[in-house]
């Protein structure tokens, strides 16, 4: 059985990777480094916590740093701590074992900050619904402020969906501290 689909596998042509949209890439760019640079004045950077997952959303985070989507391009990084980061993205879905480790990680990062659910598990627990060790979607723990559906999203659906984000809450982030002559 397992060979049989093995061989299947193999003899199968690989479908042809999927390239964004040039024109669309670059328009989304404009779009983010302009709410960016109205938000903090630099760029976006995230923080992912794996609150248990099986890591199919985070194969897809990873396919955003590829050279095909090139999440650095939009102005969004990755960083290690939560402190140094502006959104916080979350995938898997929220167990007991993660719940104080997630929760944390939203306390570390200075205000304002945003908390994006990505996959249906993070979102609602997904398939793990139930479960005595699940306490459901990202938001049985902290504030969501966007939801990420799929299981799990393609990179181009991750992209769309924080630079929706950063444009939505635009308006709603205090402006940026100006300097006045003879400051600087």
């Amino acid at each position: 059985m397992v060979w049989k689909t093995t061989i299947q596998h193999l003899l199968r042509r690989a479908a042809p990777a999927l390239r964004p949209d040039p024109a669309l890439a670059k328009e989304m760019r404009a779009r983010l480094e302009a709410a960016a640079a109205q938000r903090l004045g630099r760029a976006l950077s995230i923080r992912h916590v794996a609150a248990g997952s099986c890591n199919g959303c985070e194969l897809e985070l990873r396919a955003t740093q590829t050279l095909i989507y090139d999440l650095t391009q939009y102005g969004l990084s990755f960083v290690a701590s939560p402190r140094h980061a502006d959104i916080l993205l979350v995938t898997g879905v929220s167990t007991r074992n993660m719940a104080q480790a997630l929760r944390e990680a939203r306390a570390a990062m200075p205000d304002p900050a945003l908390v994006v659910a990505v996959g249906d598990c993070a979102v609602d627990g997904g398939v793990f619904k139930g479960s005595p060790v699940v306490l459901g979607g990202t938001k049985a723990l902290v504030p969501v402020d966007l939801v990420i559906a799929g299981c799990p999203p393609n990179p181009a659906e991750i992209i769309a969906g924080l630079v929706t984000l950063v444009e939505a809450h635009d308006t709603k982030m205090p402006p940026k501290p100006k300097i006045l002559p003879g400051m600087a």
